[in-house]
């Protein structure tokens, strides 16, 4: 289910953690860990549709627009060389989800951020979330 949310933004993994865990009795770390992994497998699919796609000659067109020219290289001037700063921009996408998280993917592919940065914090930050959500369950229902 994480990886299809993942790959589908019309399917909302949140609301199926709420009733999962609703009906849980325990393990939300497990559970927590399963679906961050699965979603980070499902952005990685983004990740890289985004890396490989914008050398092709359609990207290249909108790439050549002076409105679109201008913002992408300064979003490359700054995470080329400056890992932490990217890897907290994904990491406010994976845990807060601003910027949206499948937007992110898709631009840190393009960007070619670095996957030893992208694959850990996506993980860490879905993991987080997920596991902040099944806790609030299991608190709510008592």
């Amino acid at each position: 289910m994480s990886v299809g949310s993942a790959l589908i933004p019309l399917i909302n993994i949140e609301a199926y953690l709420v009733g999962i865990g609703a009906l849980s009795a325990g393990g939300v770390v497990g559970l927590a860990i399963a679906a961050g992994v699965g979603q980070s497998l499902g952005k990685i699919v983004w990740y890289e549709v985004a890396r490989r796609g914008v050398d092709s000659a359609w990207a290249q067109r909108k790439l050549s627009s002076p409105k679109v020219r201008p913002v992408y290289d300064r979003w490359v001037a700054r995470m080329e060389g400056r890992p932490w700063f990217g890897g907290a921009v994904m990491f406010a996408a994976a845990f807060v989800g601003v910027p949206p998280l499948l937007v992110m993917a898709a631009v840190g592919g393009a960007l070619r951020m670095p996957l030893v940065v992208f694959v850990p914090t996506i993980v860490v930050g879905r993991t987080l979330r997920f596991w902040l959500i099944l806790v609030g369950v299991h608190v709510a229902i008592g």
